[in-house]
């Protein structure tokens, strides 16, 4: 994540719903006046200041709106605790590019492109609180339009998690069965990542409706539990090559939202070819990696080793308690917990256990 992206995340963390800064924004909205806030002090803020007042006081959401009547800035420190300036004005390189109208915004745009410090411009005529930090924007929402969002996005997620568990379990079965379609792989891993990002975006309204969102919060992770581990051991077992894992991984985050939705796309980014859609339906081997961790208490040191030795699911199924034991850290009865676990996981993908 790029610096500005990270101090916007923090400055969007300060501004939620029920922190003392949002209480004195809100405070200024009631008022029905502007305001001008740098959200950090240091050299660069104070080069840009002219006139004012200098001081150093604990912040607080009522001396915020009453130091923003007056027509300049109000400068905060850093750590958002104490107000440093106010009643001053910002002076930035009039050369700097800006797209907005008003003076204010103009003001507060110019000096977080210069400065790369937050500012927060607050429209007297639109009550409308924009952020800038860097050459980022974002026009804060009201919390009640805030939480249909997320409460609309959580749904989705909640359908595509229901989506997965589906998918994961026929994948599962068709493992055992050494069935396994590229196309099969493809599809669990595309949903895999439209949770991942749906996550994300929810993440986002989360932190920006701090103390509304607990509630919400706990509902996401309940829905999202475990599926990061999984996608890991999909990739671990299907990725064509072992030591380019971690790139599939960056390659299929970083797919476009057109490319998402082509199996051939997310196929590519695991390193299987797809030339014709036909290749879709070619057969794949997982490596047993999700198998092995299903067996209990077996150490991963141990199953990166046993996937290691044995290249497929099939191949690990055939292998003896005899031929486990020339593991490290194998010994019998570990041996034979591993083989009895593999056996039974292929009955259960039996057609006379699953019917179909």
């Amino acid at each position: 994540m790029s610096t500005d992206a990270e101090n916007m995340r923090r400055a969007l963390k300060a501004l939620a719903p029920g922190t003392e800064l949002r209480d004195g924004l809100e405070r200024i909205q009631r008022g029905h006046t502007g305001a001008l806030i740098v959200l950090g002090y240091n050299d660069a803020i104070d080069n840009l200041c002219s006139g004012g007042f200098t001081f150093d006081v604990e912040f607080s959401g009522a001396r915020l709106r009453e130091l923003a009547k007056m027509d300049g800035a109000v400068i905060i420190s850093s750590d958002y605790r104490r107000i440093r300036r106010a009643n001053v004005q910002l002076i930035p390189d009039p050369a700097i590019t800006t797209h907005e109208s008003g003076m204010r915004h103009r003001t507060a745009e110019r000096t977080a492109k210069q400065t790369g410090i937050p500012v927060i411009s607050l429209s007297a005529s639109m009550r409308v609180i924009t952020i800038y930090v860097g050459h980022m924007r974002k026009t804060l929402v009201e919390p009640e339009a805030l939480l249909s969002r997320t409460n609309l996005a959580l749904d989705t997620l909640d359908r595509y998690s229901q989506r997965l568990d589906e998918d994961l379990a026929t994948l599962t079965i068709l493992e055992q069965r050494d069935n396994v379609t590229l196309r099969d792989v493809a599809t669990t891993l595309q949903r895999m990542e439209m949770i991942r990002r749906i996550h994300s975006e929810i993440s986002g309204y989360l932190e920006e409706l701090g103390t509304e969102g607990r509630l919400l919060a706990l509902q996401m992770d309940d829905l999202v539990r475990g599926s990061a581990a999984e996608r890991a051991l999909v990739l671990r077992d299907y990725t064509r090559t072992t030591t380019t894992i971690s790139q599939a991984e960056a390659s299929l985050s970083d797919l476009d939202g057109e490319s998402l939705v082509n199996l051939a796309a997310i196929s590519g980014a695991i390193g299987h070819t797809v030339v014709d859609a036909s290749d879709l339906d070619r057969g794949v081997a997982p490596r047993g990696i999700r198998a092995l961790t299903m067996v209990p208490r077996l150490p991963w040191s141990i199953v990166d080793e046993l996937s290691n030795r044995w290249p497929s699911l099939s191949d690990l199924r055939e292998a003896t308690p005899e031929d486990l034991q020339q593991v490290e850290g194998v010994g019998p009865y570990r041996a034979s917990l591993i083989r009895d676990s593999l056996q039974r996981q292929h009955r259960a993908a039996s057609p006379e256990s699953v019917g179909w």
